[in-house]
């Protein structure tokens, strides 16, 4: 059992790890240090997207408009360090 809560943990990780990727890409895109009209950056920006935005979309419909700022992928980072910790302070230790 203890197995598979380290390869959960290890998924959060990774996803945390594409959301700050997603985030990233985002930004080069919106001041034009790449362009999305070269085919590895649409691929990777589509594999981000598709990955990512499942979990992004019910947060940004959950919080206000705050303009230009899309703080959902710090949202989401929060959600998933918590449940990290709740799994390693408190399910970790009691799985034999």
């Amino acid at each position: 059992m203890r197995a598979v809560l380290d390869i959960v943990l290890i998924v959060l990780d990774l996803y945390v790890w594409l959301l700050i990727a997603a985030a990233i890409l985002s930004w080069l895109v919106a001041f034009n240090v790449v362009n999305t009209r070269n085919p590895f950056v649409a691929a990777v920006a589509e594999f981000l997207y598709r990955i990512t935005e499942p979990l992004l979309a019910p947060i940004r419909r959950a919080l206000p408009n705050l303009g230009g700022l899309d703080i959902s992928p710090i949202v989401l980072i929060l959600i998933i360090m918590f449940i990290q910790r709740v799994i390693t302070y408190y399910i970790y230790p009691v799985v034999f």
